[in-house]
């Protein structure tokens, strides 16, 4: 089978196609054959020894795909061959077949596509997670969603419309902030043309708002923690920018502000339970037409490095997708 290697760490042009044999299955694993897998940030730093997980090499990226069972282990009941199934497996995903423990492997959705199946687990189990559960997001309270055009950003704006909050949406350019307005943002801020503190003061009376969901960091870190409400709860989702920013703590201590850790990956293993019951309740937003993923690019396992990267430099809105054709 091919598969999209990483055999030294560095940017993702380092990334070689190349023919591997198939992974061996163990008792409790599921073999899938890939149909569509999505790029995540993470991949752009795991395939450079910046993520928290850390694979020995050679291994390929990817961590959710969609696909159908070609092989179980002994000790798996809950999937069969032949069945579709979507997966989260941290990496490994961007080749032909991927062996996923059978705890990280449900059924795919009736209806829904393999690209877009592939797109929905992390963003939307992220955002969710974030949301619902870690910030206790309430109908009528404010959130200011930043990096908005982006995959868990787009999620963010459509699970907070779901949880009945007012959604502000903070992206670089007003391309990305129509795509923000699509779906579902009531205001938009252009934070590459306007000072993010102000336009949130001005949006919200100087009320400021409730709930910050930041993947950016950076400069914008600040600025979003000083724009917040009296109770504010800042989620700290990621560092897209590449900068991990360091606010001064006295704005939490006179705001009575809360900063919050989402780390979906390790809520995932520590409580798998309450993740698929989150997860249960995303699919059947999903069905009711609720949350509505945004495919910006589907690549060939060939130019998996290319949507990498291109995610990466934040150049495209919603996710991308990788299939397993090689051209």
């Amino acid at each position: 089978m091919k598969a999209l290697r990483c055999k030294q760490f560095g940017p993702p042009e380092t990334l070689v196609l190349e023919e591997v044999d198939t992974p061996p299955v163990g008792p409790d694993q599921v073999l899938i054959d890939m149909r569509a897998a999505a790029v995540n940030f993470p991949d752009s730093l795991i395939i450079q020894d910046k993520y928290q997980l850390k694979p020995e090499l050679p291994f390929s990226p990817g961590g959710e795909l969609a696909g159908t069972v070609a092989a179980v282990g002994e000790n798996v009941t809950r999937v069969r061959p032949g069945d579709d199934v979507i997966a989260f497996t941290g990496y490994g995903a961007f080749a032909e077949q991927v062996v996923a423990g059978a705890d990280r492997v449900m059924p795919k959705p009736a209806g829904l596509d393999y690209v877009t199946a592939s797109a929905c687990v992390m963003t939307y189990g992220t955002s969710y997670h974030a949301l619902a559960d870690r910030a206790g997001l309430a109908a009528g309270e404010s959130l200011l969603v930043l990096g908005a055009s982006g995959g868990v950003g787009l999620a963010a704006i459509e699970i907070g419309k779901a949880l009945g909050a007012h959604v502000i949406a903070a992206a670089s350019s007003e391309a990305r902030l129509a795509i923000c307005r699509e779906h579902g943002a009531d205001e938009t801020i252009n934070y590459a043309s306007t000072d993010l503190k102000q336009a949130l003061k001005d949006l919200t009376g100087g009320a400021g708002v409730d709930v910050v969901y930041d993947p950016v960091g950076g400069a914008a870190t600040e600025a979003a923690l000083r724009g917040t409400a009296w109770r504010g709860r800042l989620l700290v989702i990621g560092f897209a920018s590449g900068d991990i920013p360091k606010p001064p703590l006295n704005l939490a201590l006179l705001k009575g502000a809360s900063i919050i850790g989402v780390f979906w990956g390790s809520f995932v293993q520590r409580e798998p339970e309450a993740n698929a019951k989150q997860l249960e309740t995303v699919f059947e937003w999903i069905r009711e037409g609720r949350l509505r993923p945004h495919i910006g690019g589907v690549y060939p396992l060939a130019r998996g490095g290319e949507a990498i990267a291109a995610l990466a430099n934040r150049e495209v809105s919603g996710k991308l997708v990788i299939t397993p054709d090689t051209d």
